[in-house]
């Protein structure tokens, strides 16, 4: 299982802090979604026995800079995700081949519905669900919260669209090991197992888009063999 986080300067914890956390609460690995921060994802990855995987989530206030965007650093990041919160960045995001996770769907003045569930499957992009504000917050705005994930639920369950956990910690003191979540899940009438399988996803994307860059890749369940001739020596 793995978890999604951004880093110092983004966030108040470094890489390195994240990575230690997310090992001793035995995560395999963590997604650092930030594009500012420096740091050695093999070192860390070596000194703390957990996976490192270079992420990037994308804030834009239009789906045309989003655009740019996803040209200039899809190919940097092992994951790339779009931070949504407007119903032009939701839709905008779920209709993109390369993007692989849709964050915060239900934030500010942003929705979901079952045109962009139906699109998210059909492009193979991960929907997050956000466990933080249900962690975090108190009051009326952890009622919203968890009213959000409930509809958020409903849809991603209906057309089985792809989907990830978080709780988008800002500190490694926000994060939560799997089993707190599966039974903070539990209280809120969320199954522990649906629970994990969110987290889990994020591992699976890392080793799906690592294996897409790797040289050996031709297209998905297709590898270059030792016969294969690879054209660019050809030309």
């Amino acid at each position: 299982m793995y978890e999604a986080a951004p880093a110092y300067p983004s966030a108040d914890s470094t890489a390195s802090r994240m990575a230690k956390a997310a090992a001793q609460y035995g995560y395999d690995g963590i997604v650092i979604q930030t594009r500012e921060a420096e740091y050695d994802p093999a070192a860390i990855a070596e000194r703390y026995g957990v996976d490192v995987a270079r992420g990037i989530e994308i804030h834009a206030e239009t789906p045309e800079s989003a655009s740019g965007s996803i040209g200039n650093f899809r190919n940097e990041y092992t994951v790339l995700a779009i931070r949504g919160g407007t119903n032009a960045l939701n839709r905008f995001a779920v209709e993109q081949d390369r993007v692989d996770v849709l964050t915060r769907p239900m934030a500010g003045d942003g929705n979901f519905n079952h045109v962009l569930a139906r699109a998210a499957v059909e492009h193979g992009v991960r929907v997050e669900f956000d466990f933080g504000p249900v962690l975090r917050q108190t009051g009326g705005k952890r009622v919203q919260a968890l009213s959000a994930l409930r509809k958020l639920r409903e849809l991603v369950a209906q057309y089985d669209t792809p989907y990830v956990v978080s709780v988008r910690p800002r500190s490694h003191r926000h994060l939560r090991a799997p089993r707190e979540l599966r039974a903070v899940g539990e209280t809120i009438g969320f199954d522990p197992d649906w629970i994990e399988a969110g987290l889990a996803e994020w591992g699976r994307l890392v080793a799906r888009n690592r294996e897409r860059a790797s040289d050996s890749f031709i297209a998905p369940g297709v590898k270059r063999g030792k016969y294969e001739k690879d054209d660019r020596r050809t030309r």
